[in-house]
């Protein structure tokens, strides 16, 4: 098509028009506009080949389809600049369409400078390596805390980061095991010990390094990170606390060998005692926040007041399990913390605590966040509330111990683990337990009627011995096992429900999560009101994993027999021992005690109350009789049965 136009346009003169042109794209007639110039070949050799310009006309019945493509040009220009599409000037440079534009001098963006304050850069543009650190050390803050509150708990706390960072005094006693003499003095070093470890370059409240440090030491400590660097520094403190207090630790710190400023490595040996006294450093960091009052305690440099410690024992005997420093067997049943023995490693240590007590890697981090949070909202407020308004100390009375709560708490990564690490602090709300089988009577019906119509997650508690010694597990030997359900119970004559977990209480802690593999977590049938004749019954009673028949733990109609199996038979929960020196031959244990404690909170209670109600309307309805609705008793069939059985001669008169 352009060597057609170009042979027609270079055939005429200006002002002639061509004759008709027949093109790929269809016929057009050409006119010769102006002469060519020389010297703007180069620039119009890319788009004609010459620098001749010419305008076409389509025929006429092209000619409404061109005027409107010209319309559209006009308002909207396409292609280079200064180039017209229908015309072309060749004695003026390209401009616009039909006009021609003067040259406007390049743009240049105008910058304005600001005077230069606390280390900023004079271009908003080029921050300064101090401002991009600080802003990035904000936003990795903010992530964890929100920044007015570091502000304010960087503005009072700045001076004595030491002190913000200690937890309230108080007396910290404990029945089993007890408390070793050194454990206030590392309390008391715990501030001292974070701060110099993750605050050291902290500056005046005033002064942009200061704050820029302060983020760096709260970044270290609390920012997310994985849960084995997390429990590093927990044990970097607890080291450098026990070390400033004088107390025996079998850890050390290895810093980096480059020297390039990292975390390094902690190495070395933890005995059972020094676990214990690790557990309850951790639990007294989650007292000092989890209460709403739990910061203060009487001043004077005082003791305060006593506070309970929860019994780690069975968490202390789950690590050394672990680990294989005590054989699971039957000496597990009088092991003590006092007597000592062979300890544990720190890789051992943090392998037991990523696969049983997760949460304990977090207790620094989120230590660290309440302090700051209460020293920003009103240290002299938090300061005078006395810490026996939410520690307890009145010892533990049902299944659920502090120790226990505590232990589940750890073990949980989801909602439930506040409301348990709650319980291990202030105690379980007595309104929350469903069912006690000491209070209300063993049996299933007993259990079904306290706990039917609760739509929330429940806790089962069972507390049993052994009936006989044998290779399985010895005679007269208490132990507890629980199962946490985040649905309420139903009554099926099949396996339901969607998550569940077991776990080992007394005397070693495990926890079992579901594998994934299958869905029979639950078991829960009652007798059905109308029996009918079934070839195979369904077994009565509470069941968990395993199959129907063959569960792996099965609580009989009577609540008085408990049948726990080995864990080959179930495939829904995770697998590992019950109870301690379990073999795979079933164990048949009787039943101490029974509790069923509900975490849905106030408003599942609620609903669970009306559901009660509503039963109970239903129930009265169905026990009332409207002899209305049976007819006149004169005219019933059964007053003429009676009348003739009292006196059958007397004469009657038939109706007709």
């Amino acid at each position: 098509m352009q060597k057609a136009f170009e042979k027609a346009v270079l055939a005429l003169k200006v002002g002639e028009i061509s004759d008709v042109v027949d093109t790929d794209s269809g016929a057009y007639e050409c006119s010769r506009v102006q002469e060519a110039a020389a010297d703007w070949i180069p620039q119009t050799s890319r788009l004609f080949r010459d620098s001749a310009t010419y305008t076409h006309r389509p025929l006429p019945g092209l000619l409404l389809f061109v005027l409107l493509l010209q319309l559209f040009l006009l308002l909207h220009p396409l292609g280079s600049p200064g180039v017209d599409r229908f015309s072309f000037s060749p004695t003026s440079p390209p401009s616009t369409p039909f006009r021609d534009t003067p040259k406007q001098p390049p743009r240049v963006a105008a910058t304005t400078a600001t005077p230069a304050t606390m280390g900023a850069s004079t271009s908003t543009g080029n921050p300064s390596p101090e401002e991009q650190e600080q802003r990035e050390q904000e936003t990795l803050a903010s992530a964890s805390l929100a920044l007015p509150l570091l502000r304010g708990a960087f503005s009072r706390s700045s001076a004595s980061l030491a002190e913000a960072l200690s937890p309230p005094p108080a007396d910290f006693r404990s029945d089993s095991p007890p408390v070793p003499p050194h454990l206030h003095g590392l309390v008391a070093r715990l501030g001292p010990a974070i701060a110099s470890l993750f605050f050291s370059d902290v500056g005046p409240a005033g002064d942009a390094a200061g704050w820029l440090g302060f983020l760096r030491g709260f970044n270290r400590c609390c920012a997310r990170v994985p849960a084995s660097q997390s429990l590093a520094l927990l044990l970097r403190v607890y080291a450098a606390a026990c070390a400033d207090a004088g107390a025996p630790c079998g850890l050390q710190f290895h810093p980096d060998e480059d020297g390039a400023g990292g975390e390094g490595k902690v190495v070395g040996e933890l005995a059972p005692g020094e676990i214990a006294v690790l557990l309850w450093m951790c639990w007294v960091m989650a007292w000092s926040g989890s209460g709403p009052g739990v910061s203060g305690g009487q001043e004077g440099g005082g003791k305060g007041e006593p506070v309970l410690l929860p019994d780690v024992t069975h968490l202390v005997l789950s690590a050394l399990v672990s680990a294989g420093a005590v054989a699971d067997d039957a000496g597990v049943w009088g092991w003590e913390v006092s007597r000592g023995g062979k300890g544990v490693k720190v890789q051992e240590f943090t392998s037991w605590v990523l696969s049983t007590a997760a949460g304990l890697g977090n207790c620094l981090s989120r230590y660290v966040q309440e302090r700051f949070r209460s020293c920003a909202a009103d240290p002299v407020e938090e300061r005078s509330v006395s810490t026996g308004n939410t520690s307890s100390c009145n010892p533990d009375v049902y299944l659920l111990t502090h120790g226990r709560a505590w232990a589940i708490s750890l073990s949980l990564r989801n909602t439930l683990s506040e409301k348990f690490l709650s319980a291990s602090v202030i105690g379980m709300d007595t309104e929350d337990l469903l069912y006690r089988s000491s209070v209300h009577g063993k049996g299933l019906s007993r259990f079904w009627s306290c706990v039917e119509g609760y739509k929330g997650p429940v806790l089962i508690l069972l507390s049993a011995f052994s009936r006989s010694g044998g290779d399985n597990v010895d005679a007269d030997q208490r132990w507890g096992i629980g199962i946490l359900t985040e649905e309420g119970l139903q009554n099926k004559d099949t396996f339901y429900g969607s998550s569940a977990s077991l776990c080992s209480t007394y005397p070693i802690f495990r926890m079992l999560p579901p594998s994934g593999k299958e869905k029979n977590f639950i078991y829960c049938h009652l007798h059905p009101q109308i029996r009918v004749y079934e070839a195979k019954p369904k077994p009565v009673g509470l069941g968990f994993g395993g199959t129907i028949g063959n569960e792996r733990i099965f609580l009989d109609e009577d609540f008085s027999k408990l049948t726990v199996r080995h864990h080959a038979v179930d495939k829904a929960y995770q697998h590992g021992s019950l109870i301690p020196n379990q073999g795979y031959l079933p164990v048949e244990a009787s039943v101490l005690d029974v509790e069923v404690w509900g975490l849905g909170g106030e408003a599942t209670r609620r609903q669970q109350d009306m559901y009660k109600k509503r039963e109970d309307i239903f129930s009265e309805q169905r026990r009332k009789v409207d002899l209305k609705t049976f007819g006149n008793w004169e005219d019933s069939p059964e007053k003429m049965m009676m009348d003739m059985i009292s006196d059958p001669n007397a004469v009657r008169r038939e109706d007709r």
